[in-house]
């Protein structure tokens, strides 16, 4: 389905390490200086779920296709970038396309690395992306509003709806907030979805800590953490060096050796990709037989027919009936023929509504 989360950041604060690492390639230059993601690099990833390599073995299937998340390194963002400076509107476009926000935040000290506001204070360079993002939204914003009063006056009731919805929006980004704190009704909700806000993406705050921290954190992480809470909104902390150097082990017993060696039960990047999928409301069914174990990707309040139609557009089509079982019921009754020999197999129609975790198989005629 396309789910994109581009990371963002001032310059230098490790974006592009973690983009090296999350995708397990050298896409995008990882260098200590401003600037050196020029064009922001994308790459796919597994999202982790360990329900998919229990469905696997019960049903012994051939292989395992993990559902993915994609991630764009976008290249830092300076003060000044809704004016032009730096790379300017170029990154702010780039922003714009993706569902959600990575916001990488150095909270780590390295004499070595260079910063480029002179200073390591994570919530202080939060705050400057903030504002970059809240200036080119008003910006945005302020430029649609004279054509609209024109239509309102001639009694548009759309343009009427539209204008007092910019209006409410602008008020929040005049307050110092966010566009997505703005109270809108269920029927405004794909209106302001059209406004293609920066602000309004949800954002997910991505610690960068020393590797002595990686486990616990340190009083930076702290404090991003605090701000995270305030917004509703979680804080994952990360080495992006170890997560660099997980990268390069191959063998699973190798890898988790060292990952146990500095205390820690997985990577980092592990935790954000599952916080990433969380961030976008979205949840994981799967398709299980011999052949293969797939985990595939809805948001959160899909029904049966959307969902087939993530495997093929004739499967919500021709939508007949989902054959459904809970993930916790396929395991307890050893797969699917135990499960319906139990009666834990539903037969779901057209307004059932997909749970995380649900096996299922669709019926659909041609």
């Amino acid at each position: 389905m396309g789910f994109r989360c581009g990371i963002v950041g001032l310059p230098n604060v490790g974006k592009s390490t973690l983009f090296n690492a999350l995708t397990q390639t050298i896409a995008a230059q990882a260098a200590n200086y401003p600037f050196c993601t020029i064009e922001p690099n994308s790459g796919l990833v597994a999202v982790p779920d360990p329900r998919l390599d229990t469905l696997a073995t019960l049903a012994k299937s051939e292989r395992i296709v993990p559902t993915q998340l994609g991630f764009v390194d976008i290249a830092g963002l300076v003060r000044g970038a809704s004016k032009g400076e730096g790379l300017g509107n170029q990154f702010l476009s780039h922003i714009r396309e993706v569902d959600a926000i990575i916001h990488v935040l150095r909270c780590f000290h390295d004499d070595d690395i260079t910063h480029v506001e002179g200073k390591v204070d994570p919530l202080s360079d939060a705050e400057t992306v903030d504002t970059e993002l809240m200036l080119a939204d008003m910006e945005s914003l302020e430029k649609r509003i004279d054509p609209l009063v024109k239509k309102a006056r001639g009694n548009d009731e759309e343009a009427k709806a539209r204008l007092d919805l910019i209006n409410r929006a602008l008020a929040v980004l005049r307050d110092g907030r966010p566009a997505r704190t703005t109270e809108i009704r269920p029927e405004e909700r794909k209106m302001f979805r059209e406004l293609q806000l920066l602000t309004a993406k949800p954002v997910l705050y991505v610690c960068n800590v020393e590797e002595g921290s990686a486990a616990e954190g340190n009083a930076l992480s702290a404090k991003v953490a605090e701000r995270a809470k305030a917004e509703g909104t979680q804080a994952v902390v990360v080495s992006a060096a170890i997560e660099a150097e997980v990268a390069q082990l191959t063998d699973p017993d190798e890898r988790q050796m060292f990952l146990s060696d500095l205390g820690l039960s997985e990577t980092g990047l592990s935790r954000v990709i599952r916080a990433g999928y969380e961030l976008l409301g979205l949840i994981t069914f799967f398709t299980v037989g011999p052949k293969e174990a797939r985990a595939w990707t809805v948001t959160e309040g899909a029904k049966a027919p959307e969902s087939a139609g993530v495997i093929h557009t004739d499967f919500e089509k021709g939508f007949i009936r989902a054959e459904t079982i809970a993930f916790a019921d396929y395991v307890a009754c050893g797969g699917e023929a135990g499960a319906r020999d139990k009666g834990k197999l539903r037969l779901e129609g057209k307004e059932y509504v997909v749970q995380d975790g649900d096996v299922m198989h669709f019926r659909f005629n041609t």
